[in-house]
């Protein structure tokens, strides 16, 4: 049996065209064992396969190219099959079309549209003859209530395009598909493809464009041909939605326990339906317990990529009526906390641990003997049996710190399988997170359900990295660069950039096993969620890293990068000190400009003369690790400040290239004292070197990093993906985003385009996402009285207002910006709750600053921002939602 590809792609001198498929002869889906193509003619690349006689195995196939800089590109399209086993044929000819990872149109395929946005397609009774020869199929998005696609063409058996008695095409699979006999007599063909209205019995129009012609193959009597024809050539109205972005904590209902709950997003969903909102966005939902303070309300420092926290579970769903006296005692603690101004993370996680346990000692036997249970333990035992061994070894040493734990400190599969078997006697308290991550899961997985019921979807948030001391580097902690922290560089934000305190990734190792750990998070995500956000995409193609000893993430460097040679210098005429520009220049002029009038006592204490004006640091004070573990118990902010001030006024870091000398440029070098005390030529000529390092050399290099991660990782799952491209953005990073289809993020303030202080939502592509602002910044109600002279030019210019603007950002003021976003041509305008509820005065809070969810510049943060309102108060502000959702309706989301 034979199978011939033929693939319709336009490529140039030197690209290369391969298939690749699920089976041995395609190489098994490996791109290293992908099956060459030859060139056949101007468009078209061939090649044949010779399969057994018995092969009967549906054939699942892909395109691969490899560019003229060997980066290799996957196409777009996830449904190409073959089935074989429906009529045996000796041969089979198949004609695809390239289908763009980024086209707009694969977007409506994942499962957010697929399954709930969109409504499913007409399902209609085609007929086709017993006997054919081609088979065509063609996708087509967005067709409107009652259309089909259905096929017309110039031979006697494609119907003489006659549109009163057109081929009807099914839908099945992604596709519309029509089984034609045309014999030989029927040539030259050509063919389109048409919409009609089954409810109208009407033909409603032609696909754009020419017509499609049949190739004429000498074709085997025994044979069929498959035309793949991508998509229907025809520009409907593009789909667009508007979304609400909370985080679960934040939430307030009467029902909840001092946080917000999985559970609680049921209302929320029945208050989006109300106004038309058709997505809520949430912050990251895993397990951050470490210390079980406060400092574990980061959300984004998970201890598990898999498990859910405690903390939103709802302790009455748990008990059903059966143990609801379990928890009777605690509704007056319920109350009280409920009635906080502010979400308090250690008593809620207390009381409700605590309740837990005696819950789960009433529960237990029924636990074991649960079918649902047992299905949920198999599913997810790769993840949930570290994970309640590293819980329960972290509770038992008071540290997540693996490398303190008297036992099991390097983590072996085998052991911990012994360690966790129902034999030991340490087993119940093991069994108890298992309880409670199956309950967690059975809560927000009802959520999901409900919200797909009521046609909205849940987005979900991947954090870029894991905490440090975690479950996840404690079973292989070769997948991660254990003596690098990630964080990122300086922005409006953070002027000293961000230290998150997070192992960077190690890719490589990652990638050996083709990124299993990343295809399981998307797999678990998937339980829940139909749409997620990237944290922070731009460490897929560099991350920001700084060395353990440092505290400040202006410390840090990207990783990779190309790093400048010695060479270099020389060839622009600059004289290479390398302890003047790797060391920290510190003079007594800088000394006193630091500390004023400290400086004789921080010189006598923490610093040493080196040579006439110039100071270094003593050992015990030369890191920034050091200069906090010194002063850990002096709490002297000023000098502590001051010290991380002259280890940071450094121009180059030494990068590890042994045997070279080679150095990679600190960031924001214009704003250290060691830049300004050079002489112009100098600094000049390391300008010129500084601006090619950090915007020209390097990205290329960051693209082909970009491209052997995020395309694998996009095909490994068919949730919508957004990214998060927020902050020092280059410009390989939109490139392959577009090449993927992966929806970017566009926020007012924080435009990506040089020298423009403002972005407007109307300038926004079709694939991206709108928001006023985001939960690392502040509201627009705070940002309006943060910078008097911004808010000025933002009022006259963005929102085209005359004279001074007025001092408090006033309720029309929120509903020209809400406007903006929502008439903006992007996909989705989604808002953070707080910007909502901004539109009624009797909606807002005070103090706007009341709001705030997170402030990325303070490393230690208590997240702990609550509504104001309760969300069922909220649905009954009939006024504010039918305002809400009247806007959203005009706009056409």
């Amino acid at each position: 049996m034979k199978i011939s590809f033929y693939l319709r792609y336009y490529t140039v001198m030197g690209e290369e065209l391969y298939v690749t498929g699920n089976n041995k002869y395609l190489g098994d889906n490996m791109p290293e064992n992908a099956v060459q193509m030859r060139w056949l003619d101007n468009d078209t690349w061939t090649v044949t396969l010779d399969l057994p006689d018995d092969f009967d195995d549906e054939i699942h196939y892909k395109y691969i190219l490899k560019d003229l800089k060997s980066v290799y590109v996957v196409d777009g399209e996830e449904d190409r099959f073959i089935n074989l086993s429906v009529k045996k044929k000796n041969s089979y000819f198949v004609f695809d079309t390239w289908n763009s990872a980024g086209a707009i149109w694969n977007v409506f395929f994942t499962k957010a549209f697929r399954d709930i946005l969109l409504p499913p397609v007409v399902k209609v009774k085609a007929s086709f003859p017993k006997k054919f020869t081609h088979i065509f199929r063609v996708k087509a998005p967005l067709l409107k209530p009652g259309e089909v696609l259905c096929l017309c063409g110039s031979t006697l058996h494609l119907n003489s395009w006659n549109t009163e008695a057109p081929i009807f095409m099914e839908p099945k699979n992604n596709w519309f598909t029509a089984k034609v006999f045309l014999d030989e007599n029927e040539w030259p063909a050509s063919y389109k493809y048409g919409i009609y209205n089954i409810d109208e019995k009407k033909f409603v129009r032609f696909e754009q464009g020419e017509n499609r012609l049949i190739r004429k193959l000498e074709e085997p009597e025994n044979s069929i041909t498959i035309l793949n024809d991508g998509f229907v050539n025809y520009q409907p109205a593009l789909w667009k939605g508007a979304g609400v972005s909370i985080p679960v904590f934040s939430l307030r209902t009467k029902k909840s326990f001092g946080v917000g709950e999985f559970i609680d997003l049921k209302l929320l969903i029945d208050w989006a339906n109300q106004t038309g909102i058709k997505l809520i966005q949430v912050l990251p939902v895993n397990d951050t317990i470490s210390t079980y303070t406060w400092k574990d309300s980061y959300p984004y420092a998970a201890i598990s990529a898999f498990a859910l926290h405690p903390v939103y579970i709802n302790l009455e769903k748990v008990a059903g009526k059966q143990f609801a006296s379990v928890i009777k005692p605690l509704s007056r603690k319920q109350k009280q906390l409920n009635q906080l101004k502010k979400f308090d993370y250690e008593q809620v996680l207390k009381f409700k641990l605590t309740a837990l346990k005696e819950l789960f000692e009433a529960m237990k036997m029924d636990l074991i003997n649960d079918p649902g249970y047992f299905e949920f333990f198999e599913l997810n035992r790769h993840w949930l049996v570290p994970y309640a061994a590293f819980s329960y070894l972290r509770d038992k040493y008071k540290t997540p710190d693996a490398a303190t734990w008297k036992s099991n400190k390097k983590y072996n599969e085998q052991a911990i399988q012994k360690f966790v078997a129902p034999s030991q006697k340490h087993y119940n308290e093991i069994l108890f997170f298992y309880f409670v991550q199956y309950h967690l899961h059975l809560q927000l997985k009802e959520v999901a359900d409900y919200a797909h019921k009521k046609g909205i979807i849940l987005k979900g948030d991947i954090p870029i990295g894991v905490s440090r001391h975690s479950c996840d580097t404690w079973i292989d902690p070769s997948l991660y660069n254990m003596e690098e922290q990630a964080g990122a560089p300086p922005d409006n934000f953070a002027n000293k950039g961000q230290n998150w305190g997070f192992p960077t990734y190690n890719w490589k190792k990652m990638a050996e096993d083709h990124f299993c750990w990343w295809r399981r998070r998307f797999d678990n995500m998937s339980n829940y969620f139909d749409a997620f956000r990237i944290d922070h995409i731009l460490g897929f193609f560099r991350i920001w890293s700084i060395p353990l000893e440092s505290v400040e993430g202006i410390m840090g460097r990207f990783v990779p990068a190309i790093p400048v040679d010695i060479s270099e210098f020389f060839q622009r005429n600059i004289s290479f000190n390398h302890d003047r520009y790797c060391k920290p220049f510190i003079t007594q002029s800088i000394l006193e400009n630091t500390f004023k009038t400290r400086t004789e006592e921080v010189k006598k204490k923490y610093l040493e003369q080196v040579s006439g004006d110039r100071y270094a640091l003593k050992e015990f004070v030369n890191t920034q690790s050091k200069v906090l573990k010194e002063l850990k118990k002096n709490d002297d902010t000023e000098l502590k400040q001051g010290l991380f001030d002259l280890i940071s006024n450094v121009i180059l870091f030494d990068a590890e290239c042994s045997g070279e000398q080679k150095f990679h440029f600190r960031i924001s070098l214009e704003q250290t004292s060691s830049f300004h005390w050079l002489d112009d030529h100098t600094k000049g000529a390391l300008w010129n070197l500084y601006i090619d390092y950090f915007f020209h050399r390097q990205n290329d290099y960051w693209k082909k990093e970009g491209m052997e991660k995020l395309p694998y990782l996009k095909r490994n799952t068919n949730m919508l993906v957004c990214g998060e491209d927020l902050g020092m953005v280059p410009p390989c990073v939109p490139e392959v985003m577009g090449q993927l289809g992966i929806l970017g993020l566009d926020i007012e303030r924080m435009p990506k385009a040089a020298g423009k202080e403002f972005f407007h939502p109307a300038d926004a592509q079709y694939l991206s996402v709108v928001m006023p602002s985001t939960h690392d910044m502040s509201t627009v109600r705070e940002w309006w009285q943060e910078n008097r002279e911004q808010t000025q030019r933002f009022y006259n210019y963005m929102l085209g207002q005359y004279g001074e603007a007025p001092e408090t950002c006033e309720t029309w003021i929120s509903k020209k910006i809400v406007l903006q976003h929502l008439y903006s041509p992007a996909m989705w305008s989604i808002f953070q709750l707080a910007d909502l509820t901004s539109l009624d005065e009797n909606l807002r809070v005070e103090d706007p600053a009341d709001e705030r969810i997170n402030v990325p510049a303070d490393p230690n943060y208590y997240w702990h921002y609550r509504m104001n309102i309760n969300v069922e108060d909220l649905i009954k502000e009939k006024d504010f939602n039918e305002e809400l959702k009247k806007y959203i309706a005009d706009s056409g989301r």
